[in-house]
């Protein structure tokens, strides 16, 4: 009676010609699917390393760089608008991460010609994000003169007040006159300290250098945003390669729900959310 009930769970995977498939898919997911997600894992890794590199780099540094005056302009000549272009980027990015979605749900639906639509927006959102950090990093090296030794700016609030010591006799909430500009420019082609008037109140008070900011902001940024923005060329470049392919109708021969834009709709969302920590921690904090 009880041999009746029991039910063998071994599944054959012998074919009718003698050969053999593999074992059931793990985690019902294809290996495919299974070795992006290793390595998204290790990317996100990667990231993490770096970013808990910046936090530790600025959390012992006496001075940083303030963002809402860092990240202050506009393409146009707009200036004083603190952080609304990287929004502008963010936006971009997070817009084609949707395009990606529907470009995989229309795949699961087998509609080519929804799949190429949608990875069309998609490719164009990462060119555009792409463009503007291209313009971002142009005005910050060619206006700003940030570069990966050099750091114009300090740490400040637009009314003069300081918000921490720098080690050169400022202290804490001494205030100070900025002059034409509150960045170390360039005079006559070598670089200086520009003075600043620390004051007691609104005309007098004595005259003291604050030096270049921190030199680890400029080379971290540039170093974090472009490791970020190879990933995002990357996957551009994977994204035109898979679409061309479906025009061409290798995948719909598959007939396995265009798998391998599922596969860098993955790799796609997982730029996205990289670019949501690297906003957070060098635009808003």
């Amino acid at each position: 009676m009880a041999t009746d009930t029991l039910k063998h769970t071994e599944v054959d995977h012998q074919n009718d010609d003698g050969s053999w498939d593999g074992a059931s898919e793990p985690f019902k997911a294809s290996y495919g699917k299974l070795m992006m997600w290793y390595f998204l894992l290790s990317d996100a890794f990667t990231f993490a390393g770096f970013l808990i590199s910046y936090g530790a780099l600025r959390m012992s540094s006496p001075s940083w760089p303030v963002p809402d005056f860092v990240f202050s302009t506009f393409p146009g000549g707009i200036h004083h608008a603190p952080l609304l272009f990287v929004t502008l980027m963010t936006f971009i990015l997070l817009a084609s991460s949707f395009t990606m979605v529907r470009a995989v749900q229309e795949g699961h639906q087998e509609n080519k010609k929804g799949v190429t639509f949608w990875m069309i927006l998609t490719i164009v959102g990462g060119l555009g994000f792409l463009g503007c950090q291209a313009w971002e990093w142009n005005t910050l090296i060619g206006g700003e003169s940030v570069s990966y030794h050099t750091n114009p700016f300090g740490t400040h609030t637009e009314s003069g007040v300081y918000l921490a010591g720098d080690g050169h006799d400022i202290e804490e909430g001494d205030t100070f006159v900025p002059g034409d500009s509150y960045l170390i420019h360039k005079h006559d082609g070598e670089w200086g300290n520009l003075p600043y008037q620390v004051t007691d109140g609104p005309d007098t008070g004595e005259i003291k250098e604050m030096e270049f900011g921190p030199r680890a902001f400029g080379a971290l940024f540039f170093f974090i945003t472009g490791f970020h923005g190879f990933h995002v060329f990357s996957g551009v470049i994977f994204l035109i390669i898979i679409m061309v392919n479906v025009i061409s109708g290798l995948y719909e021969e598959r007939r396995n729900g265009y798998e391998m834009v599922e596969k860098i709709g993955l790799y796609w969302h997982f730029v996205d959310l990289v670019w949501v920590f690297v906003f957070l921690v060098f635009y808003l904090l």
